[in-house]
């Protein structure tokens, strides 16, 4: 794949302080910064290498992470590769359930649930917007060629439009 995510995607570039979402000093609320990221190939393994880089990014940039998801069974496939996407690649990271003493796990996976504090960066692999988007800064959206999900995105696309935020797009190229 073509280092889009690593120059242009990085976690690290979400700026400045750690402070939650409208909590800064003066009276001007954050501002969400929302990327997408457009595959070329219709390919749902694709998409979830790049929500991996994306995830390991953010933990090596010592931030939170949540990858947001509706359908569990894709999200345990992603839970999987996380452990196996890179060779040496090491990205700590839980599923999020009720009750459960993963805050302090710096990659929560969740099918629905909102994270226990705020976090740096959301990986939203959802057909819709994350139902939490008050929790973090930056959201990530991972786009491939399948219509069905190239639709689903771009509904999300005008869906943040419509919340007054100008989304970023960014094309990867595979190789």
């Amino acid at each position: 794949m073509h280092d889009s995510v690593a120059t242009s995607g990085s976690a690290a570039s979400s700026g400045g302080s750690s402070s939650p979402p409208g909590s800064s000093g003066d009276s001007s609320p954050e501002v969400l910064r929302v990327d997408f990221y457009i595959l070329e190939e219709a390919s749902a393994a694709a998409r979830l290498k790049v929500a991996c880089r994306l995830a390991e990014k953010a933990y090596l940039a010592a931030q939170t992470a949540l990858v947001w998801h509706t359908d569990i069974d894709e999200l345990r496939t992603f839970d999987e590769l996380l452990w196996t996407f890179m060779d040496g690649s090491f990205v700590p990271h839980d599923m999020l359930a009720p009750g459960s003493a993963s805050e302090e796990t710096p990659v929560l996976l969740s099918a629905g649930l909102a994270p226990p504090s705020d976090v740096n960066i959301i990986i939203n692999l959802a057909p819709e917007l994350p139902t939490c988007l008050a929790r973090t800064r930056r959201i990530a959206e991972i786009i491939d060629g399948d219509d069905g999900r190239r639709r689903a995105g771009r509904a999300r696309f005008k869906a943040y439009r419509d919340l007054g935020i100008q989304p970023a797009s960014h094309m990867l190229q595979s190789g």
